[in-house]
């Protein structure tokens, strides 16, 4: 289904939790982490720029633990940023270089700038419908953090995710309901992961005072203006405490940037991570 030229069965241990990392290419090292929200995962998030990244770059996409092929955590809490921030300093300490650039959309844009802010080898981040800045949870974020019941439901949270619906097509869907109902223990961990108060979860990616000064690298920030569920004024916020930063703001576009404009995900990275 996914013609990816790159190894799928590459895993190591995190507090003795399996971590499954897609690997391929050759070149300057790029660590890619998805986002969270249900049936999330590399595949899932990065396919279609995984395959072209491999032409110019050594990628790593690394499912965090408790989504996509990754294990998941024997007791709560299961969101949990700073033990996902451990997760991606042990795989940056697997990956060769001496500098590395990391790609994080939505809650992993936040990992990849507190990553920035504590990791020298990072050199450039490359976000994508970040979060990080204060922002209230509304209908869309609720959507994007709640298990769909039905087809309906799935829908629902596809029209709230991407913004142009010809990118829901039934294959989509039929993909979608694979992923995310073949396994029941999947539903009862990610229901678990988002019960109560979701505000708290905002709250758990924000990005310090003391991270965001400690940010010297190149950053360049993609957000679509029409994010319903992750707002755009995160984006801007956080590039307010980040002079360095550039960002475009995607017109026609929702919160799956990379599944509705591959092809500007990968101009930002050639423009980012090749100068």
């Amino acid at each position: 289904m996914h013609h990816v030229p790159i190894s799928q069965g590459i895993k190591f241990l995190f507090e003795d939790i399996p971590v499954h990392v897609v690997e391929g290419g050759s070149g300057f090292p790029l660590l890619l982490i998805h986002g969270s929200g249900p049936g999330a995962s590399t595949i899932a998030n990065w396919r279609l720029v995984l395959e072209p990244l491999t032409r110019r770059y050594h990628i790593f996409g690394m499912d965090l633990i408790g989504f996509g092929s990754s294990g998941r955590r024997a007791v709560p809490p299961y969101f949990d940023v700073d033990f996902w921030v451990r997760q991606c300093r042990a795989m940056i300490d697997r990956m060769p270089g001496e500098k590395i650039g990391v790609i994080g959309h939505s809650l992993s844009a936040a990992l990849a700038l507190k990553l920035a802010a504590i990791e020298p080898r990072i050199s450039k981040v490359l976000t994508t419908g970040s979060m990080g800045a204060p922002f209230a949870v509304n209908e869309g974020t609720m959507r994007c953090w709640s298990f769909p019941n039905d087809r309906d439901d799935l829908v629902a949270l596809a029209e709230t995710l991407i913004y142009d619906r010809k990118h829901i097509t039934e294959a989509y869907i039929e993909n979608r309901i694979n992923t995310l109902w073949a396994d029941k223990a999947y539903k009862d961990y990610f229901v678990s992961m988002f019960e109560g108060d979701r505000q708290r979860f905002v709250t758990e990616t924000l990005l310090s005072e003391d991270e965001l000064r400690r940010i010297k690298i190149p950053v360049s920030m993609l957000h679509g203006r029409n994010d319903i569920a992750f707002p755009a004024q995160v984006t801007m916020q956080i590039a307010e405490s980040l002079p360095q930063a550039d960002i475009a703001l995607l017109a026609r576009c929702s919160h799956s940037i990379a599944l509705e404009f591959p092809e500007k995900v990968l101009s930002a990275c050639h423009t980012l991570f090749e100068t």
